[in-house]
């Protein structure tokens, strides 16, 4: 193998390697100025979009011992790889299909696992995992915050049960 094409399959090995996830796209009619912007918006998520040859792919796919995807590795395609959230990159390249009609999902790999274009429009439906976090803690705080306010409802703020006591006792200073 020429010793320029191994380099290009070593890096993108590393990149297979050290992402739980490889989204694949068809990016054909994509202008430079929207690929860059699909690029800036998969940065903010931890990901990266790539344009490779398929043929370079199929061997850093084979090598990684991954899935065989060949079939959908024809044309023009680009790869989403990262360390960040599959649902980031799944909601960036979802939201950028979109904009560009000629854009289309083919397939991906989670975590070894071959997903359909169905499977990563539901990771892109998905909360972020901050979200799910944040709202997996507002239902194990809510019985606690619960009780709290019923704590505070009986006693006040002073911790002391007997408000009606506390009125009475000025009056019977005066006297």
């Amino acid at each position: 193998m020429n010793p320029d094409k191994k380099i290009i399959i070593d890096e993108l090995l590393t990149r297979v390697n050290s992402s739980p996830y490889v989204l694949v796209m068809d990016y054909t009619g994509v202008t430079v100025s929207q690929f860059s912007e699909l690029r800036d918006q998969l940065r903010e998520g931890g990901s990266e979009c790539h344009v490779a040859k398929n043929t370079y792919m199929r061997a850093a796919l084979s090598e990684a011992g991954l899935p065989d995807i060949s079939s959908e590795l024809v044309g023009q395609t680009a790869f989403v790889t990262g360390d960040g959230e599959v649902t980031a990159a799944a909601k960036a390249v979802k939201t950028f299909a979109k904009k560009a009609k000629d854009v289309k999902l083919k397939i991906g790999i989670l975590d070894g696992e071959i997903i359909d274009e169905e499977k990563i429009n539901v990771l892109a439906a998905l909360p972020s995992r901050d979200e799910l976090l944040a709202k997996l803690l507002s239902v194990i705080n809510e019985p606690g915050t619960s009780i709290l306010r019923a704590i505070n409802e009986k006693f006040g703020n002073s911790g002391d049960s007997s408000e009606g006591e506390k009125e009475e006792a000025p009056a019977a200073t005066e006297a």
